[in-house]
């Protein structure tokens, strides 16, 4: 349909923020315009503590009115990209970004230069409460500051730093053409159809097709991976960081054996992972399994129909668990507040996702289908991200309320694995059971198993390069093709191809930043089974790590809500937890 046949109702109430265009426009010029205030603290900081907190006022008033005119405008274009208005919005939104960062970027490097005795007595002072975490966080990355002439520098280069994972979006998502199966195009996106296809004559050819496209340019794709590689490398010596991992994780003051703990862990529990590729094996009617096999549904896809309003139901009894107060302000989100913006339309985005500003409620974008079981694990999942939004929002003071993406795949996950259970708990049909089962342990897989492998892989590759080494095309698909055969196992049967995976995986070009969903899936089910298996203190404990925010690093948030992540027995619980699923399936499936 077209934006313009949407029911009111179905879409998400982005007149609470601003109930005008002209509204919007009248308060973007005042936002641009008062960008010229902070030019009167530039250079004074260390004159006195009321010039530095007037500054932190006035940068704190700026940020949230930037925040809140960017979000909306974003959500705009995002339900309606097609919208020549719309996209006026997006542009003027990001020129407004664009100006704010440059109005703000003296601010960091003039207070680390404050003295720190100084420093510490002025933020003693009660009228700073609200700003001590916001500049303990700051301060804490002195060490890693250059100079103001080195920053300079630094952020010169910032366009030129991102010049190969531009280049490769452009190739991958652009250029390479690879061509159609039955008719119809052949695109990253209809990849993952063709690959769940029940013909096998369609995967394969679409595997092929596709994995050809990648070998024709595996020179090029190396080369901007290996620069990509260089880049973060150069970074990280240059703000004396000992390698480009450990610059990685201590903004979020994440200890390396966080990273190493999970890639051990996993290690040891390869058995139990080549049991469910065997069990794969045996449910599809295959002495071993092709790569293109693995994405198979295990069992057949189970006809399952919930309207919007019905999915909700089903949710409200889900996250039941979680309290009163929780269930009633998600489900009168879901609902009568008009969080989310449900139905695909003419230019609206694809897939789903949670957004919003600190003064705004936090918005859902979905495209909800009826008959697609996955729908409602789409809403729940970005109804915990809204939740630890809303929570984190309502008990924070600004400058500290965003939490990390580390605590933020726990919050949606959380909501996930709780749906799966209830689910699994209330089914009596034994076909759907299995089928639940199965879906969840392809997850589990998929976000736990999966990316600790592209982990691994970006970890093997930095310290080649770090070391000397040189990460050409042929060092890169054997380091690769060495990973498919650990994780896989014995009974999946890769061609001579298969390694060429390395060179289409995005999320390598933003380095060390996928081990946080196989973290976060672990942290999850921990958390799911204290609050299951435990009462309100157990409850109350989460709910308080939703509430936290950005006040604590996520490790030690966590830590508080009783999962401990710097060592490996949440990788062990999950895993654990993996292996009676697969047990269960296995009974099932006699």
């Amino acid at each position: 349909m077209k934006r313009s046949e949407q029911k009111k109702e179905n879409t998400w109430n982005l007149e609470a923020m601003y109930d005008s265009q002209e509204k919007w426009l009248e308060e973007y010029a005042e936002a641009l315009s008062s960008l010229t205030r902070l030019e009167l603290y530039k250079g004074h900081l260390a004159d006195s503590p009321d010039v530095l907190f007037n500054a932190l006022e006035e940068i704190r008033k700026i940020t949230m009115n930037v925040e809140s005119l960017c979000v909306w405008a974003s959500l705009q274009y995002e339900s309606d990209a097609g919208d020549a208005s719309k996209q006026k919005n997006a542009g003027l939104a990001s020129s407004l970004s664009a100006a704010y960062s440059e109005a703000v970027s003296w601010f960091d490097p003039e207070v680390m230069a404050i003295e720190k005795e100084k420093l510490e007595k002025w933020l003693s002072e009660d009228r700073f409460a609200e700003y001590r975490i916001f500049m303990s966080k700051l301060l804490r990355m002195k060490e890693h500051t250059l100079s103001a002439a080195e920053e300079r520098l630094l952020s010169l280069n910032t366009e030129a730093s991102s010049a190969c994972q531009d280049a490769f979006h452009d190739l991958n998502d652009v250029d390479l053409d690879f061509g159609f199966i039955n008719n119809e195009k052949l695109t990253q996106s209809s990849f993952r159809v063709f690959i769940q296809d029940k013909d096998e004559n369609i995967r394969k050819e679409a595997y092929e097709k596709l994995y050809r496209q990648y070998e024709k340019h595996q020179h090029v794709i190396a080369k901007l991976y290996a620069g990509s590689v260089n880049q973060d490398i150069f970074q990280a010596r240059a703000r004396g960081y000992s390698s480009s991992l450990e610059a990685a994780l201590y903004p979020d003051d994440v200890p390396q054996s966080v990273y190493d703990n999970l890639i051990n862990a996993v290690h040891e529990s390869f058995p139990v992972l080549h049991r469910y590729y065997r069990l794969r094996a045996k449910l599809l009617g295959k002495e071993k399994l092709r790569h293109y096999d693995v994405y198979l549904p295990m069992v057949a896809d189970v006809s399952s129909v919930y309207t919007y309003d019905e999915a909700v139901e089903l949710i409200k009894k889900a996250v039941s668990p979680l309290g009163k107060e929780y269930t009633d302000i998600l489900v009168k989100g879901l609902t009568e507040d008009r969080w989310v913006d449900r139905y695909e339309n003419e230019g609206k985005r694809s897939g789903a996702f949670s957004s919003g500003a600190y003064t705004s409620m936090p918005y859902i974008l979905t495209n909800y289908k009826d008959d697609i079981l996955d729908s409602v694990f789409t809403l729940i999942h970005e109804g915990g991200h809204s939740m630890h939004s809303y929570y984190s929002a309502r008990n924070n003071p600004f400058m500290h309320y965003e939490y990390s993406i580390f605590e933020a795949e726990v919050a949606s996950t959380f909501n996930e694995e709780l749906l799966s259970r209830y689910l699994i708990a209330s089914s009596s049909d034994d076909r759907m059971k299995a089928y639940l089962i199965a879906s969840r342990l392809d997850d589990i897989v998929a976000t736990l198993f999966r990316q600790t492998m592209f982990a691994e892989f970006e970890k093997k590759v930095h310290e080649e390069v770090e070391n000397g080494g040189v990460a050409t095309f042929d060092y890169l698909r054997k380091t690769y093709r060495s990973l498919l055969e650990a994780y896989f196992g014995p009974d999946v049967e890769f061609e001579e191809y298969s390694d060429l995976e390395c060179f289409r995986i995005p999320h390598f070009y933003n380095a060390f930043y996928v081990y946080k969903y196989s973290t976060g899936i672990c942290a999850a089910i921990a958390l799911v089974n204290r609050v299951l298996e435990g009462g309100e203190k157990e409850r109350e404990e989460y709910l308080s790590f939703l509430k936290r925010g950005g006040s604590m690093y996520p490790i030690e948030n966590l830590k508080a809500a009783g999962v401990d992540m710097s060592g490996k027995e949440s990788v062990k619980s999950a895993i654990g937890y993996f292996s009676r699923l697969l047990c269960q399936l296995e009974e099932l499936t006699e």
